[in-house]
């Protein structure tokens, strides 16, 4: 079976923690989770992140995802803008919604920068606020990268950025940090299944119910001691 090197390189580029869209800076509810004593080692931060990512990201994000990859793909600009829309609205608090916001411009300014989808980049950057998840769907269609394998990358660097979250603010070593990111990344195909059966209802079976999580990410805009943004 041939392997196509370019679009390797291409998702390793996407995937890169070097890749400067600041995600590194963000824990999306995890930080709150530690000062609330519900992560506390390396066996509650895994499972935490396991949670959330099959939990809440494979249910609502992911799919989303697909959605709009395949929205630029037919060059639907009416069902990118609105699904761009659609997910900036299910971010439950104003942390979670700067964070996609920041980091979707910070992708774009790249796409920019590299010529990303040369004459299509004026689309992209017409859309206001941009979230990641439409940048990042913009930028695996137009390096010739296949929705599963793009998604499949977008999942790792979310999964990398939680590992990395809890290295830092529980602290965990770095031997139990990759332990948990083997575990995790290993759930990738089931997230992508998980994903592709609900975007083929759209949005009937879109899912980004979990209270817990948007208590915690509130509770932490006002957190006295932190180290992320969110």
């Amino acid at each position: 079976m041939s392997i196509d090197l370019n679009e390797i390189t291409a998702l390793m580029h996407l995937a890169s923690p070097a890749l400067p869209i600041g995600g590194y800076s963000y824990s999306q509810g995890l930080e709150a989770a530690i000062d609330s004593r519900l992560v506390q080692d390396a066996p509650t931060a895994e499972a935490w992140i396991k949670d959330v990512f099959l939990g809440v990201f494979a249910r609502s994000e992911a799919p989303l995802w697909l959605l709009s990859y395949e929205a630029w793909a037919i060059k639907d600009m009416s069902s990118v803008n609105d699904l761009n829309e659609y997910f900036l609205a299910s971010r439950e608090t104003s942390e979670l919604r700067s964070e996609t916001e920041q980091m979707g411009w910070s992708l774009l300014q790249i796409a920019q920068s590299l010529g990303w989808g040369g004459d299509r980049l004026s689309q992209l950057a017409a859309i206001k606020p941009l979230s990641l998840l439409a940048a990042h769907s913009y930028a695996c269609f137009h390096l010739n990268v296949q929705a599963k394998n793009g998604l499949a990358a977008y999942a790792f660097s979310w999964i990398e950025n939680q590992v990395s979250a809890s290295l830092k603010a529980i602290p965990l070593g770095q031997v139990a940090g990759q332990q948990a990111l083997t575990k995790i990344r290993l759930l990738v195909p089931k997230m992508v299944e998980e994903a592709e059966h609900r975007a083929k209802s759209g949005l009937l079976m879109i899912d980004n119910f979990s209270p817990m999580l948007a208590i915690l990410s509130s509770r932490h805009e006002t957190q006295y001691s932190r180290l992320f943004r969110s």
